[in-house]
């Protein structure tokens, strides 16, 4: 009888040969095919012939570092027979090749891995030494091989007594799988060619702690290398116990196989009730907690190169032959993942990118469940994931030298890991707190706004600032699937700003990434970092929004220009207001409803404010004082368009205003123009109206920050288990409110809500009712309007599509974060001046020791607005430049281009006079 070793060699050199002579298929080719025989391909054969070359060098690779396991081998090739030299990993590698082309001689590991047919257990049991055999032999073993029924291997298994070592699978658990593998056509034949079992919980203990005992690795790497060479194998490790429930009825499970091997083409067919035992993530993780136990070194570099196999394995499955099952390859990514840290740099550098590489081509159904499954069984390892995703693209920035012809958006490496992590970044919403999808903001339509001489010039320019020609930003596919919106994570598991990456960020050259992300929206080519807005800074989105902003200001312009080219008469290039400090609300208010009446398409030219009777030319600093000073009044509770809240000191729209509903879409038009026009507004609303503005209504939670008090007193009820709560609260479905002259107002939460009591069943409902009266149905008229006018300016924006509610207040808002030594760093000197001028250290120093007031007004004085730009000071490019020598003048200031002319004062205390003086006085504007 011939040896195992014989049956490889033979299949090695039938495989190599066959690649110069294809011959026809085989009695063993036509039985595994014979399922699904119409699908298989030439194509896909070679593919399969390459794979099984493939396994033969990883065979030889094993051979020569750890040998077959026979004290008495012989094989020169085998490192058991001590002739072989010691070699290192990328040695055997590169030997491993040699011996393949060689036709060497390939030994039988001992013991075997799981029960064989009844020909192969035969020759196992004969056989005990390293033997070869002929071509001709091998092919009458595979034709006994291929005859051998499953159930006459089950009766040969079950005479046989197998040894209980860690090399095979124990009796018990074969019993529990065998049923499915033995209706898997090439998991069985992987596993009868020894190639491998799957992994099992009890299987990887023993490895582990016969590692840990005897001090012996070779058993544990090739287990492990067997396993996740080969996504067959690894997709059915770990399985969950389960029944099979078609296993009485033969012809029934007959059928089923077929269909589930000639659907294996589609990986988005729901296989599930074909696909086998599911995964058991829980028994997983268990399984690689013991292998943490083992020390890194003992397989590490195994394991990496076995996980950089897989990857490509699965490239081929998902991208070429497209056999492998969707369910298969979401287990093989949840198992790869779960692998603990393997503490060596080949692991980021070879194995991460490649699955991250292969997950690129896995379905949007495919993607969806790994994302499910990580969100409702992984939640632990989420961190884990995102923390070594995140360590692979700072290495791979901070290591590489981009160059504008090969920037970070060419780089695969950075792009599949950006593209991976937005898998973890949905199941992290999901494995959150996520609130119903149904609490949406009607729609509001804005009417299309187009040229008057728009068939006139048509052809002439193309009609970007024309709502019908706008190319809008598609949805995310994988988010449809999942049905997920950002504005229902109410509370992520995982705080989303983990997932910025700040050297990324900081990388990006956004007029480059700028032009891919509008390039992608219409032909779908170019990556851009925009369309995975989750790992960007807010600093570095608002800088893409500002391109946004910039080019159609430029496109407006070029229109009016053209109007004047054709003799008609031409509008003005940019938004004008001309207004009086006295007077602020009343002209600019009257002002943009005429523009908002007459061409709304005006609102998105540049903003050029005039103050009447004041020199200053608007370059951007007297726009910043224009709306400090309208935000002010507006804001100003005297006013009666908005209240403050006591606790929370935030301000909100007044129920019971006056005013009419044009006035607050006039205040809605503000708010838009300050973010068009990059300028960043003293306005403390609660979080609440953001989210509103992104299109989701306010809920229970939302009162946290808009009213504490209320929101505890709320809280405390709900979570009250006592049956006398009524009495306890001897609270009504009817609620009171007072407009701003103190009066109280009653308002029913239901009908005849005065005689309706809070119980325990129905205080919920009560909560929800009372939360979404204050914040949606009580203020609906003035919201409404407001909205509407904040999206006459930004509907054509992709402001919701790059920023979360929570971004846009630090758009709208600024940074909270008054770091004066970051300004210092960042500050550039000008006329003679230098960091280490006598004058510039006591402004610094006087500088530290400001109030923060006083800070405020420094930067109201020098940059025309006291709030602190959007990432900080650091982003804040101040200039101070000499200003002549010591004299009687105050500091003055360039605020449209933040710059500081300061006097070279002789001592730090004249200094210190004349710049408090400056900066408490200072109002208007005049040339210089």
């Amino acid at each position: 009888m011939n040896s195992k070793s014989e049956t490889d060699e033979a299949s090695r050199g039938n495989e190599a040969s066959s690649s110069k002579n294809p011959a026809p298929n085989s009695t063993d080719e036509e039985s595994t095919s014979g399922l699904c025989s119409d699908t298989v391909t030439d194509r896909t054969q070679d593919i399969m012939k390459r794979a099984a070359a493939k396994q033969l060098i990883e065979r030889y690779f094993y051979q020569l570092l750890d040998g077959c396991g026979n004290p008495n081998c012989d094989n020169q090739y085998c490192a058991s027979s001590g002739e072989a030299r010691n070699l290192s990993p990328n040695e055997a590698a590169a030997e491993a090749i040699k011996l393949f082309y060689k036709e060497a001689r390939l030994c039988d590991t001992l013991p075997n891995k799981v029960p064989r047919t009844e020909a192969t257990a035969c020759e196992s049991s004969a056989s005990t030494t390293c033997n070869t055999s002929s071509v001709k032999d091998t092919e009458d073993n595979k034709e006994k091989l291929t005859e051998s029924s499953p159930t006459s291997s089950k009766e040969s298994t079950s005479k046989e007594e197998e040894p209980q070592t860690s090399h095979n699978v124990s009796h018990q658990e074969e019993s529990k799988t065998r049923s499915y593998n033995s209706k898997n056509p090439m998991l069985l034949r992987l596993i009868n060619n020894n190639y491998g079992a799957p992994l099992t919980e009890e299987r990887m203990y023993q490895l582990c702690e016969e590692c840990l005992q005897t001090k012996v690795r070779q058993p544990l790497i090739r287990a492990l290398g067997e396993a996740f060479t080969t996504p067959a194998i690894l997709a059915r490790s770990f399985a969950s116990k389960v029944v099979d429930s078609n296993e009485a009825t033969p012809g029934k499970s007959s059928d089923k196989e077929s269909k589930a091997m000639c659907l294996s083409s589609d990986p988005d067919k729901d296989v599930d009730s074909v696909t086998g035992p599911e995964l058991d993530v829980a028994s997983c993780r268990r399984a690689f907690q013991y292998l943490a136990k083992v020390p890194s070194e003992n397989y590490s570099s195994a394991l990496v190169t076995a996980l950089k196999t897989l990857a490509d394995n699965m490239l081929i499955d998902l991208r070429l032959t497209k056999k492998l099952l969707t369910e298969d390859a979401v287990n093989c990514f949840v198992i790869a993942f779960e692998v603990p840290d393997l503490g060596c740099s080949d692991y980021l550098e070879i194995a991460l990118p490649a699955l991250c590489h292969a997950a690129e081509h896995l379905s949007v159904k495919g993607q969806a469940k790994l994302a499910r499954i990580w969100a409702q069984h992984c939640k632990d390892s989420l961190r884990h994931i995102l923390e070594t995703l995140q360590q692979l693209i700072t290495l791979r920035v901070i290591s590489t030298n981009y160059t504008r012809q090969f920037q970070v958006q060419d780089d695969e490496v950075v792009t599949c890991a950006t593209k991976f992590m937005k898998i973890v970044y949905y199941a992290n919403m999901l494995a959150g707190t996520m609130e119903s999808n149904s609490l949406r903001e009607e729609p509001i339509v804005i009417n299309n706004q187009q040229d008057p001489l728009e068939n006139v010039l048509g052809h002439l320019y193309p009609p970007t600032s024309m709502k019908g020609s706008k190319h809008s930003q598609p949805d995310d596919p994988l988010a449809i699937e999942l049905d997920i919106n950002v504005l229902d994570a109410r509370k992520p598991y995982l705080p989303f700003e983990e997932f910025y990456n700040e050297p990324l960020s900081d990388t990006i050259e956004m007029d480059i990434d700028f032009g891919n992300f509008k390039t992608e929206i219409s032909k779908g080519k170019k990556f851009a970092f925009l369309k995975y807005p989750f790992i960007l800074t807010v600093a570095t989105k608002s800088l893409g929004l500002y391109y946004e902003n910039r080019i159609r200001m430029y496109s407006e312009r070029r229109v009016s220009l053209l109007h004047a080219v054709v003799g008609a008469a031409p509008p003005m290039p940019f938004l004008r207001l001309k207004v009086r400090r006295t007077h602020i609300i009343d002209d600019a208010l009257v002002g943009l409803e005429m523009v908002a009446m007459e061409r709304a398409l005006d609102l998105k030219k540049q903003l050029v404010v005039e103050f009447e009777g004041e020199q200053g030319v608007d370059e951007g600093g007297v726009s910043k004082e224009f709306f400090q000073l309208i935000v002010e009044e507006i804001f100003n509770p005297d006013y009666g368009m908005f209240t403050q809240q006591p606790d929370s000191l935030t301000v909100w729209f007044n129920m019971t205003s006056f005013e009419t509903e044009a006035q607050f879409t006039l205040i809605g038009i503000v708010l838009g123009l300050a973010i068009y026009n990059n300028v960043i507004l003293a306005v403390n609303f609660p979080m609440v109206v953001y989210r509103k503005l992104m299109g989701k209504k306010g809920s229970f939670e939302d009162l946290a920050d808009w009213n504490p008090t209320l929101y505890n007193g709320l809280k405390d009820m709900l979570e009250y288990e006592g049956s006398d709560l009524e009495e306890a609260y001897y609270q009504t479905f009817r609620i009171c409110y007072q407009d701003v002259f103190g009066n109280a107002i009653f308002h029913d939460l239901k009908e005849d809500g005065d005689s309706i009591f809070v119980t325990q069943e129905n205080k919920r409902e009560f909560v929800e009712l009372y939360a979404d009266f204050l914040l949606n149905e009580s203020v609906d008229t003035q919201f409404r309007a407001f909205r509407r006018g904040f999206l006459m300016v930004t509907d054509e924006s992709p402001l919701a599509a790059l920023f979360r509610p929570e971004e846009v207040e630090m758009l709208v808002c600024g940074s909270k974060n008054f770091d004066f030594n970051e300004l210092e760093k960042s500050t550039e000197y000008d006329g003679g001046y230098t960091s280490d001028s006598q004058t510039i250290k006591d402004f610094w120093s006087i500088v530290h020791s400001l109030s923060l007031d006083d800070k405020r007004k420094l930067l109201q004085f020098t940059t025309g607005s006291d709030r602190v730009p959007v990432g900080g000071l650091s982003h804040l490019k101040l200039v101070i430049a000499r200003n002549g020598p010591d004299c009687d003048r105050l500091p003055t200031a360039h605020t449209c281009f933040n710059v500081l002319l300061l006097p070279e004062y002789e001592t730090k205390d004249k200094l210190q006079d004349r710049l408090m003086k400056a900066i408490s006085y200072s109002k208007g504007f005049g040339m210089l």
